[in-house]
């Protein structure tokens, strides 16, 4: 760069383009601010036990992979009516990832009505406990339970019915940090089978924090950040 500035510098001055002299003559452009990036965020004292509220955001990596790279994002998208009910709609998006979960949400507990991916619906019924009453959390506590499963196409044509078994394990509450800060979680084993080819790995870590959500999710992303504030 060095050397081209030096050559611009003696190129005589009618040898220059029309465009730049005018140019050089125009009044100068006034310097003005940069716009600040548009953001939405959620005060802590709206955020529910169960996160859930409309426009709440979390950003995840893959544990064990180095920081920077391209996150899923998870948003909270709000009401909405799956398989006749009155659900609250999550996306995760992201590295080609597009999968939306139908949830009802309140203090006795979050049970998963079914998900969506591109092409194909999943139903549950009755709907998937994946988490307790916000007053029973505790080291030794066990739910369990099963659904009848049902795998819809996009023309409505049901491709596969099943069941699917799940039994869940409050293992231990600790202390964790994750790129998203530290957090008192509790740690919580999944274990899931079905009869319709195995939609889920058998056995998962999950990490929960009340008012925050999954600090580690089933699939092994760890959080990176958040919208929002937390308790």
């Amino acid at each position: 760069m060095r050397g081209r500035a030096s050559s611009l510098l003696t190129v005589p001055l009618l040898a220059l383009p029309l465009a730049v002299l005018l140019g050089a003559c125009a009044p100068a452009a006034t310097k003005t601010a940069a716009a600040a990036p548009v953001q939405a965020s959620t005060s802590v004292s709206s955020v529910s036990f169960y996160p859930r509220e409309t426009g709440l955001g979390w950003t995840y990596l893959p544990e064990g992979e180095p920081a920077g790279g391209l996150p899923y994002t998870l948003r909270a998208l709000g009401p909405t009516v799956f398989a006749g009910q009155t659900a609250l709609a999550f996306q995760l998006t992201g590295r080609g990832a597009d999968q939306t979960w139908y949830r009802q949400i309140s203090a006795a507990g979050v049970h998963l009505l079914g998900f969506r991916k591109p092409g194909v619906t999943v139903r549950l019924e009755p709907a998937w406990t994946e988490a307790p009453a916000e007053n029973a959390w505790r080291v030794g506590l066990n739910w369990e339970g099963s659904s009848r499963i049902t795998l819809t196409s996009d023309d409505g044509k049901v491709q596969t019915q099943g069941t699917l078994r799940y039994r869940y394990d409050v293992q231990d509450r600790r202390r964790v940090s994750t790129p998203a800060g530290s957090f008192d979680v509790w740690v919580v084993t999944r274990q899931i089978s079905d009869d319709v080819g195995g939609l889920f790995p058998q056995a998962q870590q999950l990490w929960f924090t009340p008012f925050v959500g999954d600090v580690r999710t089933p699939e092994g992303l760890l959080l990176t950040g958040r919208n929002f504030g937390g308790r």
